[in-house]
Order: C-alpha cells, then sequence, then structure tokens
C-alpha cells in the first residue's frame, strides 16, 4: 500500500529546487502530478480505495505540499465525486483519468465556509433546453480558493450548487463543469488568483459564473436519482440538508487524506530534527568536551515527546481508516464522527511537533531546503481545509452529549503510574467526567434561547471530545503494541505508549483529583514518572525514527538530516547554493 508512494517521492524528480517563484513552484505541482498519475494504473481504482488515497498523501506531502493539495483534489473530490455520482460510464472521463483536464471541487463560497449548506450559486433548470445555468448571483457567493487558474493546463469542476426548478429550491447538487481551456477561462467564467497565502502554494482563486449553460449530463446523479426531463426530482434524500451532505459525502474521505498528511510531516519532522540532534555537536560540561545535542534532557525530552504522540498518531489513523473502511450503513453516522474528531486532534498534534522539531533544529531549521519549514504551515492548511477543526469538534461534541457512552474503566492490572492499562482508565475516567459536566450545563438553569443554553455546555463537551479522541489514539496505540511479537520492540514500544499516557493523564490531574482516581502522591510521582521513562527511552530515538521508514533518498536530499551538512552548504553543486 504504501510502497509505491515511498518510492515515488524517493525519485530526484522530488528533490527540493532552490530559486522558484510560487508560481514556478505551483506549475511544479502539476509537472509532478503527471508524474504520479503516471505510476497510477487506475485513477478511478484509487479515487474508490480510501486506504489508497491515504497513503498517498501520507508520502506525497513530505516532498511536495503543492502537489500533496492538488493530488487530492484531483482524485478524492474530483475523480471520486464523478464516481460516487454515477457519472463513470455516462460520459467520457478519459481526458480526465489521462490528465489532459485537472479536475478541481468546488464548494466554498467567500462567505459560506463550513455553512457550506448555505452556499448561494445556483443552477437553474432550463425547460426549452433542456440543460441548466449555472449563476453567481452576488460578490458573496464567488467560489473561493480552488486551484482554478490555468496553471498545469485546461480543467474541469464538479460544482456544488442550488438546483432550482420553476423557482423552486430543491438543494445542492453537484454539476461538471468546464472551465478552462488551453487560452483560458470559458464564456461566462471568471477567475481572478487570490493573494499569495502561506505555505505551500497553490493556485487558489474566486471563480465565478455568469449564466453559464450547462447540459442535461452535467447534474451527477445516480442512476435511480436526480431529476426527469419534466423537472420532477427522484430518488434524493427527502431534506435538503441530506441532499447537501449526499452532494459533498467525499469530504469525510477527505478528512482522512488531511490527517494522513498530518501524519506524514510529523514522522518526516521527527525525523529531520533526531538524526540533526545526534550529529550536530556542542560544548560538553568539561573543557574540550563535545557532546551530541542529543546527550542533554532539555533537547531529547520534547523530542521523545513528540515521537510518543506521532506513533499514537499513526495507530489511531490507520485504526479510523480501518472502521470507515468496514463501518455498517448502521454505523455510518458515528464513523463520519470518529473521521471527523481523528483529523482535528492529529493535525493539531501535528502543529505542535512540527513547530517543536522545528526549533529544536535552530536556524537551520527555517530553511525549506531541509525539509521542516514549510511543515507548520502546511499543517495550517489541513487544520482549516475540509472542515475548520473547531467546528467539527463542536458538531461531534453536539452529537456525542446525546449519542455517546463515554468509555469506562477496563479495570485491568495494578493501578500504577507504571501500568499503561491503567494509565488509559484514567484517562477513560476524565473523559466520562467531562461529558457528566457538559450534561449537567446542558439541563441545569434557565437559558432565554437554545444557543444559550448550548453555550453553556459547549466548553466542558468540547474537552470531552478532546480527551476522547486521545483515548482512541491510546486504545489503539495499546492494541498495536499487543500485536508485536518481537519482546524488545514490544518493551519498547510499550514504554512509548505510557509515556504518551503519562503526558495525556499529567493534563488531567486536577480533575482526577478531584474525582478521587488518583492519589496527591501519584499526581507528586508523575512528573518524575515522564522524566525516569525519558531517561530509558532516550538512546533508542534513532531506532524509534528509522522504523518511520523514509526513504535514505528523500533524506539525502535534506542537508540537516545529515551528518556532513557543514560541506553539503558549501557544494557549488548542491540545490541549496545560492550565488549572491
Amino acid at each position: 500500500m504504501h510502497e509505491p508512494w515511498r518510492r515515488l517521492v524517493a525519485d530526484d524528480a522530488f528533490r527540493y529546487r532552490p530559486g522558484l517563484s510560487p508560481a514556478q513552484r505551483v506549475g511544479l505541482a502539476y509537472e509532478r502530478l503527471a508524474l504520479l498519475n503516471a505510476t497510477v494504473d487506475d485513477p478511478f481504482a484509487l479515487a474508490a480505495d480510501p486506504y489508497g488515497l491515504a497513503s498517498m498523501h501520507e508520502w506525497t506531502v513530505i516532498a511536495d505540499g503543492s502537489l500533496s493539495t492538488v493530488a487530492g483534489i484531483h482524485y478524492n473530490l474530483f475523480l471520486g465525486s464523478l464516481l460516487d455520482h454515477g457519472a463513470v460510464g455516462r460520459c467520457d472521463t478519459g481526458d480526465f483519468t489521462a490528465l489532459r483536464r485537472i479536475g478541481t471541487f468546488m464548494c466554498t463560497e467567500l462567505e459560506h465556509g463550513n455553512d457550506a449548506a448555505a452556499l448561494r450559486t445556483t443552477a437553474t433548470f432550463d425547460r426549452a433546453g433542456g440543460g441548466f445555468v449555472l449563476h453567481t448571483p452576488a460578490v458573496g457567493a464567488q467560489k473561493f480558493m480552488p486551484n482554478t487558474s490555468v496553471a498545469g493546463g485546461p480543467k474541469s469542476a464538479v460544482v456544488a450548487a442550488r438546483l432550482v426548478v420553476d423557482g423552486h429550491d430543491h438543494g445542492v447538487f453537484l454539476f461538471l463543469t468546464p472551465l478552462t481551456d488551453e487560452n483560458g477561462a470559458l464564456p461566462g467564467i471568471r477567475i481572478r488568483a487570490l493573494p499569495e497565502r502561506t505555505g505551500s502554494p497553490v493556485d487558489h482563486c474566486l471563480t465565478s459564473f455568469d449564466r453559464v449553460r450547462l447540459p442535461w449530463e452535467a447534474l451527477l446523479a445516480g442512476e435511480h436519482e436526480g431529476l426527469t426531463p419534466e423537472g420532477l426530482l427522484t430518488g434524493r434524500p427527502g431534506s435538503r440538508r441530506k441532499r447537501f451532505l449526499h452532494a459533498i459525502g467525499r469530504v469525510t474521505q477527505g478528512k482522512l487524506c488531511m490527517s494522513a498528511g498530518a501524519v506524514g510531516v510529523t514522522r518526516a519532522a521527527l525525523a529531520v530534527a533526531v538524526r540533526y540532534a545526534h550529529h550536530r555537536y556542542i560544548s560538553g560540561p568539561r573543557g574540550g568536551e563535545r557532546v551530541p545535542l542529543a546527550a542533554h534532557r532539555s533537547h531529547h525530552a520534547p523530542l521523545l515527546k513528540g515521537l510518543s504522540t506521532a506513533y499514537a498518531m499513526t495507530f489511531l489513523h490507520r485504526e479510523t481508516v480501518h472502521r470507515w473502511v468496514t463501518h455498517e450503513e448502521s454505523e455510518r453516522e458515528r464513523a463520519e464522527r470518529l473521521v471527523a474528531i481523528t483529523k482535528a486532534w492529529v493535525t493539531w498534534q501535528a502543529r505542535d511537533i512540527t513547530v517543536e522539531c522545528r526549533e529544536r533544529c535552530g536556524a537551520q531549521g527555517l530553511f525549506p531546503v531541509n525539509g521542516i519549514a514549510d511543515f507548520p504551515l502546511n499543517v495550517e492548511g489541513a487544520i482549516t481545509a475540509e472542515g475548520d477543526n473547531l467546528a467539527v469538534w463542536v458538531k461531534a461534541a453536539a452529537e456525542m452529549i446525546f449519542d455517546h457512552q463515554a468509555a469506562g474503566p477496563r479495570a485491568t492490572g495494578v493501578p500504577s503510574l507504571e501500568n499503561p492499562a491503567h494509565l488509559r482508565d484514567l484517562l477513560a475516567a476524565v473523559e466520562t467526567a467531562w461529558h457528566r459536566r457538559a450534561r449537567t450545563r446542558l439541563r441545569r438553569g434557565s437559558h432565554p434561547d437554545s444557543l444559550s443554553r448550548w453555550n453553556a455546555a459547549v466548553n466542558p463537551a468540547l474537552e470531552a471530545v478532546g480527551v476522547h479522541a486521545a483515548l482512541q489514539a491510546a486504545d489503539a496505540f495499546l492494541a498495536a503494541v499487543e500485536r508485536v511479537e518481537n519482546p524488545m520492540a514490544r518493551a519498547l514500544l510499550s514504554d512509548l505508549c505510557r509515556l504518551f499516557l503519562l503526558g495525556q493523564v499529567g493534563q488531567h490531574t486536577g480533575a482526577l483529583l478531584v474525582e478521587g482516581h488518583l492519589t496527591a502522591d501519584q499526581a507528586w510521582e508523575l512528573p518524575d514518572a515522564v522524566d525516569n521513562l525519558t531517561a530509558s527511552l532516550a538512546p533508542h530515538m534513532a531506532a524509534l525514527v528509522e522504523a518511520f521508514d523514509l526513504p535514505e533518498a528523500f533524506l539525502a536530499g535534506l542537508p540537516l538530516a545529515n551528518s556532513s551538512y557543514a560541506d553539503a552548504y558549501d557544494d557549488p553543486d548542491g540545490p541549496w547554493y545560492r550565488t549572491p
């Protein structure tokens, strides 16, 4: 599953290119998209494979964040929408699979982001012509941030618009819409580049439609759903909300892709920072002595904390993808909620860890040639994409107040800080406490309206979601440890899991003390337990990042990740060298 993408990013074509303008970097991303597409046997099979899409993001993002973005849009959001809505077999898709036309996805509007269900773009049924008229009715209804420029070649889009029949709004549907050809935007379509954003550049634009005529076939609907030639709606879910969710169903897979990318950049950042920590020497405590940065607790402790979380992130993401792929239809809402919770938790952890890794590499970490400078900025994009993290957690929090039973303790093993199972149960107790508080606040007191009532409960409800996410990660980590057969590897991973759990429990000692799940002595001992475990794990940092299996060819292209980094900077033939 991972090897094709791992091999791809090891190729010289994916090495860092110095001196490129943002526009040139965007062009390079599309060149690399063509190289990626050439390795894919069946693009629609990839679009139908959640494991494949996730692993593609996990690897491509470490080499080129711009590539990861445009690839995710083309394969998941565009081809995936065509696949899910019955276009394959009903229209010619050869240009899209051969990448003669690049696909994009247009849902978000300038004034409608997380409330995209309220979008205003319309597709009006034309009884006389038999097709549709796509129109942007106001400035705020312009499609915001799709990659619709002429960069990369001709493009088509899946456009989310309100289907209007005889003045009646039937809710949001998707419409296949050509946008550009070799000469630029097609008639009736206006595309304006947005200002440069932080992180890896993409050709984000404001796009609007001025009564653009679309054929009947543009409406993406399955064989037994959509609109009859007489203008009658058939086979769609009953409410407009359900229609909207049906239309943008690919966004859930997009969340899995965003969290996969966050997992990938976290592991890559840690690999670079840990390697650097072992070959960067500084003055030791005695005259003439030189010691590696990794020898200092102040340096290796935050990296080990990041490593323990990165392993937890990886195992949680693997489990979430599996549960999404295998869920029964009756469990769909809970599976979608886990995907959303995982995306927010993983991307927030990735931001913290990549910032820490950059800082641990000092000034050299600020240079993009060393691989990690752009990672935190790219994670910022993932935090917002496919549903802003806070918004998706607020939705999850509201659902879980009524549709979730907080995980109880398993009562396994000795109640000790040395026992990972007991630490897991402490985390479960914290989740239960926050859920109880959220429900109490929701029902207590008088409130003038439903928003006021929700505002009283939202903060403890969000705390419950955060602990729930960490607990899901802990359970995935513990299950992974149980699958390990090699005794040494099992012991090492068990210790790393315990370090993760100690860090999570340490954030909630107050609540655990009040609830009687933790003694004052244990609360006092917890920092010592973390420190002692950190000391025992420090000699294994290199092995823990080697297990990420980053291609040596990829790491060789990052000066900071190699012991010869000083010589690399002085090499006039190296990609990092720039003539003054």
